[in-house]
Order: C-alpha cells, then sequence, then structure tokens
C-alpha cells in the first residue's frame, strides 16, 4: 500500500511525483470573451491534452484531475449534459493517443449515476490502457472528497463486519486502503486554476500535506508553460511533515 504523509516521510523531488489539479474557470473564461459557457469546457479540453502531454515530458509519475465534482449537479442542466457529452467524446477519441503514449487511465468518483454508454466507454479506457506506466492519469468524476471517505468506511465494514464490534481496531493504514486513490502516492502539489483559494471538496484525506498552489489563470489558458512556473514554485516550498528546518536540512 502506498504510506500515508502523516506517517512517514515521503521522498521529496524537484519535480513532483504526483500532480493534482482542480481545473477551474472554463466558464468565467468564455464570459469573459462573450460566448456561452460551453465554450469553455470545449476549449479546457484542449488544455487537458496540453498539461497530460507537459507532466509526461516533465516526468510526472500520476496526474489526477478534478473534471466534475460531485456538487457539480446542481448546475444548469445544460451545462451538465454538454459536460458528459465532452467526456463522452473524448473517451472516444483520446483513448488511442492515451495508449500510443503510454498512459494508464483511472476514472474515480460515484459512476452509477452517468448513463450505460458512458459507463462502458470509461471501463473499456480503463482495461485498454491497464498496461502502461508513463504516466498515470487519474479523473475524478462525480468525485467528492467525503464521499471518498465515506465509501471507504462502508466497503471496509462490508469486508470486515467485525470490525463494527471493535472500532478502535480501525486505523489510518487500513482505512486508507479503501479510499479511491489508495493506488497513488498523496500528491505533492496541488493546483487550483481560475483564481479560486479552495480545495472545493477534492481529495481532502489525500491533500493532508500537499502543497497549494493557486494559479489566476484560467483552464483554458493553461499549459506547459504555466505548468514551469507552478513547479518553480513548488522547487522553493520547504516540505517539513511536521519537522523542524533544521532537522530538514540535516536529513538532506
Amino acid at each position: 500500500m502506498i504510506d500515508s504523509s502523516t506517517l512517514s516521510i515521503p521522498l521529496c523531488t524537484d519535480t513532483p511525483r504526483h500532480l493534482a489539479i482542480i481545473m477551474d474557470g472554463n466558464g468565467r473564461w468564455a464570459t469573459k470573451r462573450f460566448l456561452p459557457r460551453t465554450a469553455g469546457h470545449v476549449r479546457g479540453v484542449q488544455a487537458v491534452r496540453r498539461v497530460v502531454e507537459a507532466c509526461g515530458q516533465r516526468g510526472v509519475e500520476y496526474l489526477t484531475l478534478f473534471a466534475f465534482s460531485s456538487e457539480n449537479w446542481r448546475r444548469p442542466q445544460e451545462e451538465v449534459s454538454l459536460l458528459m457529452r465532452l467526456f463522452v467524446q473524448a473517451l472516444e477519441k483520446e483513448v488511442d493517443k492515451l495508449q500510443e503514449q503510454g498512459v494508464r487511465l483511472r476514472v474515480v468518483g460515484d459512476l452509477a449515476p452517468f448513463d450505460d454508454r458512458l459507463r462502458e466507454l470509461i471501463r473499456d479506457a480503463e482495461q485498454r490502457t491497464a498496461g502502461n506506466s508513463a504516466l498515470h492519469l487519474t479523473i475524478a468524476a462525480n468525485y467528492g472528497g467525503r464521499w471518498d471517505i465515506l465509501q471507504a468506511m462502508r466497503r471496509l465494514l462490508r469486508d470486515r463486519p467485525e470490525l463494527g464490534r471493535d472500532p478502535d481496531a480501525i486505523d489510518e493504514r487500513l482505512l486508507s486502503q479503501y479510499l479511491s486513490m489508495a493506488f497513488a502516492p498523496e500528491p505533492d502539489l496541488f493546483i487550483r486554476t481560475g483564481g479560486e483559494q479552495r480545495i472545493s471538496n477534492f481529495l481532502i484525506w489525500q491533500l493532508a500535506y500537499t502543497e497549494l498552489y493557486f494559479s489566476d489563470d484560467f483552464w483554458p489558458d493553461f499549459g506547459g508553460k504555466e505548468i514551469d512556473r507552478a513547479f518553480e514554485w513548488y522547487k522553493t516550498r520547504e516540505r517539513r511533515f511536521g519537522r523542524t528546518s533544521a532537522q530538514v536540512l540535516s536529513q538532506a
């Protein structure tokens, strides 16, 4: 299993091993240009391509993108429907490219509300790319951090019902094995585009010791140059994980 940053100190390198991104600002990008919000989501797909390529070139091992939160169902129905269509189109068009690039694709979240066609495309994409390891790309769709912790607890108790009578036997290592992202190390760097400064129920367990970077760039404008700017900022961070600066220096 992947070690927790609250239980052990992870290896830190200049390039984040795991990058997590909230892709925010599509609608505002479009509104600023007197376009419908949906146009921003279409352009946002192009930014995903650029960022996946940039991360692969820079040696990132894990890239997790927040595509659709469990709260995004509250948006106008027209916008939600477009997002679902874009998800289908991306899976239909992009999987061959991901396969060529050695990218493994996973989708995490509560997929039950999605229609059968979308779930079928997700299963097919995950199966086709399962043998790849150049970059582990995870799309969080109908995902929420609180949902993730709750579903992990439910799955744990279904597997180990005796723990309901002995809750003290449940520890962090045991529960974390049931989280949606149990296959990946905790993110080293979190980026949110669009100028907002909050994590919006994204990976709230996993972000405990992640460096948080907030960009004013809208997601459709994001690419390799903006990734490099975030990585340069990341290099300046002293990742202490509860230690003092003197301890970090002595162990460097």
